[in-house]
């Protein structure tokens, strides 16, 4: 830090020394100013001549006066211009003591609005100036009457362009600073909106495959000592199950990486295009799955083709997990309109009805998916036995002047 920040700062964190130099220097300029003494067409010149005790007591109480500008500026805004209306009237009119009400006025305009500044200002001139020409020793015409109202008028005015400076400055760093906030804001939202996509994603993919290596298994292990061939078959499903888990795992897990981590896989994330070998793995793993589409020839944005195939996915494991034996799926795709339709039915009668029954998140899950697209989502049981997932997806998007895209 140079010394000159330094002297900066510790006036700053003593203002009442500051305020107490300042007026010092005012005193020292008034007392100077009483030695010029005008010569008509000869100039200023200079005499060695004391001002007279009231006129030195008028500069004494304004200077300091100035010591408590900034604790109370209309106050010491009055008490100058008393001392300067006294000296115009009664005391030596080559006493400046009208410096003080100026450097007063001055304080009082940067400090204040510009209403009071403009009431205040005009009050200080008129008065003084008027005091000064009518009621003083010299003519009302001498350059020294002039004189105050001109000084008035740039104390005030020096004052009102400091604060409006002041002003426009700290509206600048509130507007960086509230930039700033918005900044930080946005991202925590980006941070959670992404942390939230990143759990839906694992989610669906651990709870579908994790529901078919179970499935699987217990199929292996139920038939193990009396069907070899059928438990090799229920292992061989299992083992693909894991390795499709592994594989989206992988390409979730991808996106998180950073710029020199290794290559991401470069595999395209699921869609409807693969519905049917969605059903295929439910259909190996026991549960019967139909799949009735309306959509051919249909181009799906990208976030609407995924959250499509999740939804298909997390309500076929919902039905896998909870609808019970013998239960059976029928999954529908329909484009009706600006939207896509997409319907999972069972028609099981598990104990456990309900997905959210044991507490999973599979339903907020989708339920997310859809809000996010700005779709809706309805479930809820079926009439006698089954549960139903219908999500309506919206395919167009409209722009500000109301046409598709």
């Amino acid at each position: 830090m140079s010394t000159l920040e330094r002297a900066r700062c510790s006036l700053k964190a003593h203002p009442l020394a500051l305020d107490a130099a300042l007026a010092a220097g005012v005193l020292a300029c008034m007392i100077a100013g009483t030695f010029a003494v005008p010569r008509g067409e000869q100039g200023v010149t200079w005499e060695l001549r004391v001002p007279d005790a009231l006129s030195l007591l008028l500069m004494l109480a304004g200077a300091a006066a100035l010591v408590f500008r900034r604790r109370t500026p209309r106050t010491v805004l009055a008490v100058t211009g008393t001392a300067s209306l006294v000296e115009f009237v009664t005391g030596d009119p080559r006493a400046p003591v009208a410096m003080s009400a100026v450097v007063a006025l001055y304080t009082v305009a940067a400090t204040t609005d510009r209403p009071t500044t403009w009431r205040l200002g005009l009050l200080t001139m008129t008065v003084l100036t008027a005091a000064a020409m009518l009621a003083g020793p010299l003519p009302w015409y001498a350059q020294e009457n002039l004189g105050v109202l001109a000084w008035t008028g740039i104390g005030a005015t020096a004052g009102d362009a400091v604060r409006s400076r002041r002003a426009v400055v700290q509206a600048i760093r509130d507007r960086a600073e509230r930039a700033e906030r918005t900044r930080e804001e946005e991202a925590r939202r980006r941070v959670a909106e992404e942390r939230l996509r990143i759990a839906r994603d694992l989610h669906d993919v651990v709870a579908h495959h994790i529901a078919l290596v179970n499935v699987q298994a217990g199929v292996a292990a139920h038939v193990m000592d009396k069907r070899p061939d059928q438990a090799k078959e229920a292992l061989a499903h299992v083992r693909e199950a894991s390795r499709s888990a592994l594989n989206e795992l992988r390409a979730t897990v991808g996106l998180l990486r950073q710029s020199g981590d290794p290559e991401a896989p470069t595999e395209p994330a699921p869609g409807l295009n693969r519905l049917e070998e969605l059903a295929d793995t439910f259909r190996s793993a026991g549960l019967p799955v139909a799949v009735a589409r309306a959509d051919q020839g249909t181009e799906l944005p990208a976030a609407v083709d995924l959250a499509a195939y999740r939804i298909v996915q997390e309500a076929l494991t919902n039905v896998q997990k909870h609808a019970g034996p013998g239960a059976g799926a029928e999954v529908s795709v329909v484009r009706a309109g600006p939207a896509l339709e997409v319907t999972v039915l069972d028609d099981g009668s598990g104990t456990a009805g309900e997905p959210e029954a044991g507490g999973g998140h599979g339903l907020l899950g989708m339920r997310e998916r859809v809000t996010a697209l700005g779709g809706t989502l309805t479930t809820g049981p079926r009439y006698g036995s089954g549960f139903r997932v219908h999500a309506i997806l919206p395919v167009e998007t409209t722009t500000a002047q109301g046409e598709s895209v």
